[in-house]
């Protein structure tokens, strides 16, 4: 366990399926309200670790360490997109003992969503939070230029909470996740999401524009835009707006 914060926040390893998966937060998930589950983006969850300390002063939270590449007991997963769809899905299966909020942000947008699709019953609602990639980015030319553009948009302190994931991972496995991700087409996903959806992004964000984030929204059976100020990362740089609305996901009537 660590000290992050003001709040005391465990490691732990659960079993899901054959898999026993890592993740970071309160040691309790059953009781004091519904959980909310976060999933990184790129498997680096270092930069939502303030995200989550915010979260859980008001509740039980978790960080899944997906697909593990720091985890000393090894990835519990491949890196590709159904890979850890299909991960998270199996420890929303195993683990919470009841529906959670559960909140993806970039490439783990992208993870919740297909996770949520699987095991319907086991999402209250579901946040997206600068889900990636619209059509025009689905070719690495221009998703390499977005990177750019939005890359100096962002705070200089992301870069050691993820350097230490990605050089972990290597670029094999990153550029893998990332063509997954940019195979995938989300917005075809969303009629198959029962649950409430928010869509959350970020009026100087490249990579999930505000007008794709209010597009997604609006697939969405039951779904609602949010824009915040930041980039891409924008969890990071403003956790405590990021778990405002969490929270308040949290804590809406269904």
């Amino acid at each position: 366990m660590t000290q992050h914060g003001q709040t005391l926040l465990y490691v732990t390893h659960d079993r899901a399926g054959t898999s026993a998966v890592r993740s970071m937060g309160t040691a309790e998930l059953g009781a004091g309200g519904v959980p909310v589950v976060l999933v990184p983006g790129l498997g680096a969850p270092g930069y939502l670790l303030r995200t989550l300390e915010r979260c859980a002063r008001s509740g039980p939270a978790r960080l899944l360490d997906v697909p593990g590449h720091r985890d000393p007991a090894g990835r519990v997963c491949g890196d590709t997109l159904g890979a850890l769809a299909h991960t998270v899905a199996r420890w929303l299966t195993d683990v919470p003992g009841g529906p959670v909020v559960l909140a993806g942000h970039s490439t783990g947008a992208q993870v919740a969503l297909h996770a949520a699709a699987l095991r319907p019953g086991r999402v209250r609602a579901l946040v997206l939070m600068a889900p990636t990639f619209p059509p025009r980015l689905r070719r690495m030319g221009p998703l390499v230029g977005a990177a750019f553009h939005t890359a100096v948009q962002e705070s200089p302190g992301v870069v050691p909470a993820v350097l230490p994931s990605y050089l972990a991972a290597g670029p094999r496995r990153l550029l893998a996740c990332t063509r997954s991700a940019q195979a995938d087409a989300p917005e075809e996903v969303l009629h198959r999401v029962t649950c409430p959806v928010t869509v959350v992004g970020a009026e100087h964000d490249v990579l999930s524009p505000p007008g794709w984030v209010r597009y997604l929204a609006g697939r969405a059976t039951r779904g609602r835009a949010v824009v915040v100020r930041g980039a891409h990362a924008f969890p990071h740089r403003y956790p405590d707006a990021t778990a405002e609305v969490l929270n308040g996901v949290r804590n809406a009537p269904v």
